[in-house]
């Protein structure tokens, strides 16, 4: 979801910067179908964005003077633009008439864009409906934050909560991608305390402050990050399962939306077999476990003993 939201917000920019942009062309610059445009552009159009359609091969344009980014200004640049008085306090008498008057203008513009951005934001995270852990009551998610901070690339100050150590700490962390995965959001970006990157469960985050830092993602690959990742936990190993799919699960296996792209040839019994590289076993274990006897480990044999086990145990289990 958190990758919709981004394209939300690169499609306001293309029709904003060319009105008669059509959908072909808006669905090639955000590396999708034309479809998912077409919902794009309900949904923009049900949060009030005056989005029309010119017709009939003349594409989408705004109604109006509709302006998302009158001055698309970084934090950074609008702090020094704000100094400016201060800096020039002493060649005032030398300053041409209406520059008062103007530097006010461009200032107020500045905080009704920012104004606008806001309240955009929070309509655009207003729709995404979260889970709640089910040991606590429903909290600030802070996506609204975390998402202004991706899109400004501002780095955020941060009190997160690690499970494994059941401890919270204080970090800066420049948030670079938004990972929606199995019903949970992750922020993927650069920790300077860890001075590396790391994945952050959004859920986790007891306190989100944007600062007046701004950051670069140079040749950051999220692909490459993620290479061979079933899910969103990375791992350093290198597993290539091989899976057999009973016919009765095959088509629902195929209709899989999956990170990965696996390897699927059709049997002639109208089953399935599905090979897979994973740099980590348990989130691919758990998602094969759904598919039960349906679902049968050929490769690698280890993972076969270690299914035959697990089944032992819940057999003993209920054997009472």
């Amino acid at each position: 979801m958190n990758e919709r939201l981004i394209r939300l917000m690169r499609i306001i920019n293309l029709i904003q910067s060319r009105p008669g942009i059509m959908a072909k062309e808006l669905a090639e610059r955000c590396e999708v179908v034309e479809r998912t445009i077409y919902r794009d552009i309900d949904a923009l159009s049900a949060m009030n964005l005056p989005i029309s359609n010119l017709g009939h091969g003349k594409g989408y344009a705004f109604v109006s003077n509709f302006a998302m980014y009158p001055l698309d200004w970084t934090e950074q640049e609008a702090l020094a633009f704000s100094a400016l008085p201060s800096v020039l306090e002493q060649f005032q008498p030398l300053l041409p008439e209406g520059f008062d008057s103007a530097y006010e203008k461009v200032m107020a513009t500045h905080r009704k864009e920012q104004s606008r951005r806001t309240d955009i934001l929070q309509h655009v995270a207003g729709v995404i409906q979260m889970g709640t852990p089910a040991h606590r009551k429903r909290q600030n998610s802070f996506l609204s934050d975390i998402i202004r901070a991706a899109l400004s690339q501002q780095t955020i100050r941060t009190v997160y909560y690690t499970q494994s150590r059941d401890e919270e700490s204080s970090r800066d962390i420049d948030p670079y991608y938004l990972v929606p995965r199995d019903h949970r959001f992750y922020l993927i970006g650069y920790c300077h305390t860890a001075s590396a990157f790391r994945t952050f469960r959004i859920s986790r985050f007891r306190k989100v402050t944007l600062l007046n830092r701004t950051f670069d993602k140079g040749d950051f690959n999220l692909k490459a990050y993620l290479k061979n990742t079933w899910s969103i936990e990375r791992g350093s190993e290198y597993i290539r399962f091989k899976i057999k799919f009973h016919k009765d699960v095959a088509r629902y296996v195929l209709e899989e939306e999956l990170i990965l792209r696996p390897k699927i040839t059709r049997l002639q019994d109208g089953g399935l077999l599905f090979e897979v590289t994973v740099n980590h076993d348990r989130e691919f274990l758990n998602w094969l476990s759904q598919y039960g006897p349906d679902a049968e480990i050929l490769e690698p044999r280890a993972y076969r003993e270690t299914m035959r086990q697990k089944l032992e145990r819940w057999k003993r289990l209920y054997e009472g």
